[in-house]
């Protein structure tokens, strides 16, 4: 359920868009990001730092989208997410004792200082990917094509890359513990 809560506003966009326009699925995306994290604060519940940063370019590249009737700048919108993302995971590196991947993971995996760096700087390293390839889409093809990679294509390469990344956090647990503290 909470996968589907997050993708709620990518879910919504690709209806509206293909329904409708790249401008009603942006004002769409909107509305639908503002509401997940109301719903979020009416619960109680503290959003996290991906739903955030998400409704800040959602709104600010949305609402530029729509003030100069320009797509490109909802097309940048996952690159400018994937991009801070990847700053903070490397910002984690350079500047903290312990890494973002590591502040999140520590208390349901024990892995030595070096696999958490390499976990850290992989995550860096797919949100750079990330943020290029959809530029090279945004780029390359037409608006039909992005939504469709902004849906499926991004959902289905973080699963791939969430398994690789389970398998390598694998290799560093006891034998005993691999079922049970796999992510």
């Amino acid at each position: 359920m909470r996968l589907f809560y997050d993708l709620l506003p990518i879910i919504v966009f690709f209806i509206a868009y293909k329904f409708y326009n790249i401008y009603v699925a942006t004002a769409t995306a909107m509305v639908a990001a503002i509401v997940q994290i109301g719903t979020s604060l009416f619960r109680g519940q503290r959003p996290d730092m991906m739903q955030l940063v998400t409704l800040a370019m959602v709104v600010i590249l949305g609402g530029a989208t729509l003030l100069f009737r320009n797509e490109l700048f909802i097309k940048w919108k996952p690159t400018v997410v994937y991009w801070v993302l990847g700053c903070i995971f490397l910002g984690s590196q350079l500047l903290s004792e312990k890494t973002l991947v590591q502040k999140m993971l520590d208390k349901s995996l024990s892995l030595p200082p070096k696999a958490w760096t390499k976990l850290n700087i992989s995550w860096f390293s797919f949100f750079f990917f990330m943020g290029v390839l959809n530029l090279v889409i945004v780029y390359s093809f037409d608006t039909d094509t992005w939504v469709n990679f902004k849906l499926f294509g991004t959902l289905g390469l973080t699963v791939i890359f969430v398994v690789v990344q389970g398998v390598l956090v694998s290799r560093y647990l006891p034998e005993g513990n691999q079922e049970k503290n796999t992510p």
